[in-house]
């Protein structure tokens, strides 16, 4: 009952509910599973249906990637048994498997899985089909994953071709596909040819959407472009708008808000504020640990960031204290030897060094 009843309160599509919501509701599903799991592992069995993809789907947006990548292994194995492997919910249990892998970093197990994902769904559903087509961009993904940005630029333009024949330019489709070419673009360092393509990606959306998540996400974006060109303060400017827009339209604690703030930050650094950029990241962070809890990488990030400015600002006795905080969880998550440890390592020691340099001064 308690697994109908969890499955119920998911939609197919996450995003219509409010984030909020579903991290709560992540807890009760995780107890759960694990209740199927150890005691009674026939009622997996028995409700075999798309329940699995949404708890699938919940565990590795609210940051569960592992148990994630557990779940869907099971359910894929479940799938190749009861349905076969050409059923487009196997398919679909590949795909969202593939996609836990690329969360894991596991780009390579990736990289295999959607190319068999493509294989059949060009066999059974032809290659004009919408979820051929999208799937040819997941690759795309992949590959820039991977370092194959040349790969990468070659499916995405072929993508945004087959959009613009298939379905018109303004297309919510065709300008999604326009813009994952101008990221191909820049994951080559075209940022020229990038840039071109997200002003008219923002500009159609604009004209199309408005005042859209997905209109105030393309600014984001191309903010990021201007930064890699040198354009700072313009990069400035578009992110202001996008932090005023996006608290406007969403509540104090999505992602989108805290994302749009650590960017400003950055672009703050960039551009020698490094007082801006410290108020910042110290809400971040202060978000980030509420949220996420402490040992969730995106608050192990904006840790690392605002030390990063401590020692711009020469607070090397605040930047030393984070340091040792990162320092213990990289141990404990990651392990003594593992580079990413070794590297604070090497950081608490150079700080250190200066603090010590600065006290005999």
């Amino acid at each position: 009952m308690a697994y109908v009843m969890l499955a119920g309160s998911l939609p197919e599509d996450l995003d219509e509910q409010p984030y909020q919501f579903r991290r709560v509701l992540v807890t009760h599903v995780r107890a759960n599973i694990q209740h199927s799991i150890l005691v009674k592992k026939e009622i997996t069995d028995r409700y075999f249906d798309d329940a699995h993809e949404k708890f699938g789907r919940l565990l590795s947006e609210q940051g569960y990637d592992s148990e994630a990548e557990k779940f869907q292994i099971q359910v894929l194995d479940m799938g190749n048994r009861f349905i076969g492997k050409k059923h487009p919910d196997t398919t679909t249990a590949m795909n969202d498997l593939a996609i836990s892998y690329e969360i894991l970093g596991k780009y390579a197990d990736a990289e295999k899985l959607k190319i068999q994902v493509l294989d059949m769904r060009n066999s059974l559903l032809g290659e004009d089909h919408p979820d051929t087509i999208c799937t040819m961009g997941s690759l795309a993904v992949t590959y820039s994953s991977l370092g194959k940005h040349a790969d990468a630029e070659k499916l995405e333009i072929h993508v945004f071709n087959m959009r613009n024949r298939l379905l018109g330019e303004d297309h919510p489709d065709t300008i999604t596909a326009m813009y994952n070419l101008a990221i191909s673009y820049e994951n080559l360092g075209k940022y020229a040819n990038a840039e071109k393509l997200k002003i008219q990606v923002l500009d159609m959306r604009n004209r199309l959407l408005g005042e859209d998540p997905d209109t105030i996400w393309t600014m984001g974006s191309l903010a990021v472009t201007y930064s890699s060109l040198g354009k700072h303060a313009d990069a400035e400017k578009l992110e202001i708008q996008v932090l005023k827009m996006r608290s406007r339209l969403f509540g104090k604690d999505n992602p989108d808000i805290i994302t749009a703030m650590g960017n400003l930050a950055i672009t703050y650094e960039n551009l020698g504020k490094y007082t801006d950029a410290e108020k910042l990241k110290i809400q971040v962070l202060d978000m980030r640990n509420r949220l996420l809890g402490e040992d969730h990488p995106y608050t192990i990030n904006a840790m690392e960031n605002l030390a990063k400015t401590y020692h711009h600002l020469k607070k090397l006795k605040d930047a030393e204290k984070l340091e040792i905080q990162i320092l213990d969880i990289r141990k404990r998550i990651l392990g003594q030897g593992h580079l990413d440890t070794t590297k604070r390592v090497t950081l608490l020691t150079e700080i250190r060094s200066q603090t010590n340099t600065n006290t005999e001064s």
